[in-house]
């Protein structure tokens, strides 16, 4: 909280009930309200996003031609599918599991925040024009460590609530109403998992102990951020010419760009995580023949990748159906 310097022998103001936020406070309300309005307009791309990456395809694949001309199958991509789910449960079945999201992304901004407040970017030295390569290096690893912490906490606080939103969209695919409202899906996980269910592992009736996705995101994460970080920096250090007129220019949008291309690369990591979330929690979209019950998010992996589906649900626009993959249509 924000407090007003005064001077000797005066006292502060007392806050009382009609008292707002602080400038500090409400900027933080503005922001948690800005990311939760860009979640919900979202929503719908992730949705469609999370039935693909779980292999659901409702619809049969249509003849097109590519760009050389040849005739290919293509997947229904996002407007398509969108469509589909508006026929089957309405406008407002675009925003099934909307409102654990909203919670768990409201949970990220206001932990990353938190963090920020905690060890603020102030005690730490930026990356000047003027260092050598050591020193820039230096504040570049310091600087993606201090990011790596928040990404970390933020992601392990907000991480049950992300189980919870992915399962409530998957059940569009059995038709299932197992999870419902935020609480009570949280006593149907702590019921049938226990509070392991929503990070590290969950019981089977097995006997079996894997990741409910944790792990794989917070991987993604981390590989992200160093790749991301250190990439631009190499790029703005080497790669770009002091000489150059629009050198500031270019070095504003290297780690916009390079976000980008290292997202792809990292796609695999969200895509294990989303599975691995959903994985044999009683709801179809995680069983067979969707999918094997995985033994961990390595097995997943490994699964994905025997089968070159570890980039699916990469694009919606353009879904090119593969030869060697096999779908099932309702």
């Amino acid at each position: 909280m924000v407090t007003a310097s005064v001077g000797p022998g005066v006292s502060p103001p007392a806050a009382g009930p009609g008292a707002g936020p602080g400038p500090a406070e409400g900027a933080d309300l503005l922001f948690v309200a800005l990311s939760a309005g860009f979640t919900s307009l979202s929503h719908p791309l992730l949705y469609v996003k999370l039935l693909v990456q779980v292999g659901h395809e409702p619809l049969p694949p249509t003849l097109g031609r590519n760009l050389l001309g040849r005739k290919v199958l293509y997947l229904p991509g996002f407007f398509t599918y969108a469509r589909h789910i508006v026929r089957v449960d309405g406008k407002k079945g675009l925003f099934r599991g909307l409102t654990p999201r909203i919670i768990s992304s409201t949970l990220s901004t206001v932990t990353r925040g938190r963090v920020k407040k905690a060890f603020p970017l102030e005690d730490m030295e930026h990356v000047s024009n003027k260092d050598d390569v050591k020193t820039s290096l230096r504040k570049v690893v310091k600087e993606t460590s201090h990011e790596m912490m928040m990404q970390c906490v933020s992601r392990v606080i907000s991480h049950p609530l992300h189980v919870i939103s992915m399962r409530c969209m998957v059940q569009f695919v059995g038709r299932e109403v197992k999870y419902g409202g935020v609480l009570s899906s949280i006593g149907m996980i702590l019921k049938e998992e226990g509070f392991g269910g929503f990070f590290v592992y969950h019981l089977q009736q097995e006997k079996m102990y894997h990741s409910s996705g944790l792990i794989p995101h917070i991987l993604g994460d981390v590989v992200f951020l160093w790749c991301c970080n250190l990439l631009a920096h190499f790029i703005n250090t080497y790669a770009v010419d002091d000489n150059f007129n629009q050198a500031s220019v270019i070095r504003s949008y290297t780690k916009f760009v390079m976000g980008i291309a290292v997202s792809m690369l990292t796609y695999p990591f969200l895509l294990v995580g989303d599975l691995m979330a959903v994985n044999n929690c009683g709801l179809r979209a995680g069983l067979p023949p969707y999918a094997p019950v995985f033994s961990s998010w390595i097995h997943c992996w490994r699964h994905l990748s025997a089968e070159g589906q570890l980039f699916r649900g990469s694009s919606l626009l353009f879904r090119r159906a593969s030869p060697s993959a096999t779908f099932l249509f309702d």
